[in-house]
């Protein structure tokens, strides 16, 4: 993948508008701890948008076994997605309100599925409307989409997988969580029944993918983050596949890592997610943990 096929820009969804290009837009608005993602909706969103709720529509039931948020079922989420109108052969635009860590989810489920015509607007919302992008209020309902997903088309790492990936058991391989640094050291645990984080994993917090004015980073300067995390970026770039280069992410439950991956692949660099994530690697007493920069609990 390289960032025109991850990321489209506000000019760039105004300009197919204004074409008549077909287009499906998804409004995936969704924080940790509130629900009112919807209300968000029907306050302002881009024309045609549909809402998407993250917690019943981009995932499984929670629980202790799979985490937070799991892998949703194909077949939930085909029938969902048909019903927000997504089409096979019609591109999909999903948005948030800025932050693009919730519509990163969005982006990395539906290419997970099987949809590749799949990008993030940059900068969201707010990147839209200070471009004098026009928004509506009123609930959309569109005419009932055919894609047929499959399932499996984005890489995974089990919890074993993940725990040989940050033991270093595959060359140039590299673990990174994507959380914040006081959750990562376990300092500060306020969601899940143990703190610290998978031992050998390497702490890259997804906010770091950010720009100060809103939207990712340039790829140079992403590439220059991933590297000082000390991730061999041109090792893992397409044309040196192969179990031994490999590259994981985990959060605290399989969201906030969706938009590392995004970031990793608009520089060309494909990455895996731990789907269950801290929240079911913590629920389970027999997984080993780390606390502070490094050692063992």
């Amino acid at each position: 993948m390289t960032r025109e096929t991850v990321l489209i820009t506000p000019l760039e969804l105004q300009g197919m508008f204004e074409a008549g290009r077909p287009v499906t837009i998804l409004d995936v608005r969704w924080w940790l701890g509130r629900d009112d993602g919807f209300e968000q909706y029907m306050a302002g969103h881009i024309p045609g948008a549909v809402f998407v709720d993250l917690e019943t529509e981009l995932a499984g039931a929670s629980s202790s076994e799979s985490g937070r948020h799991p892998l949703p079922d194909v077949a939930a989420l085909e029938s969902d997605a048909r019903r927000w109108g997504v089409r096979a052969t019609v591109p999909v635009v999903v948005y948030d309100d800025g932050s693009s860590l919730s519509a990163a989810r969005g982006w990395w489920i539906l290419r997970w599925a099987g949809k590749r015509q799949v990008r993030i607007l940059d900068g969201g919302l707010a990147a839209w409307t200070a471009a004098d992008g026009a928004v509506e209020n009123e609930v959309v309902r569109p005419e009932p989409g055919d894609v047929e997903f499959v399932g499996a088309q984005m890489p995974t790492l089990s919890p074993d997988e993940a725990q040989a990936l940050a033991a270093g058991e595959a060359r140039d391989g590299l673990l990174l969580d994507a959380r914040a640094p006081e959750r990562f050291t376990g300092e500060s645990e306020w969601l899940d029944s143990r703190a610290g984080h998978i031992p050998g994993a390497i702490n890259r917090p997804t906010a770091l993918n950010s720009a100060p004015e809103g939207g990712f980073l340039s790829a140079d300067d992403l590439r220059e983050q991933f590297i000082a995390a000390g991730l061999d970026v041109d090792s893992h770039v397409p044309g040196t596949p192969g179990p031994d280069h490999r590259v994981g992410v985990y959060c605290g439950s399989g969201v906030t890592a969706c938009h590392q991956i995004a970031a990793l692949a608009s520089i060309g660099v494909e990455a895996g997610l731990y789907p269950g994530s801290w929240s079911q690697w913590a629920a389970d007493d027999a997984r080993p943990i780390e606390t502070g920069a490094g050692g063992a609990e």
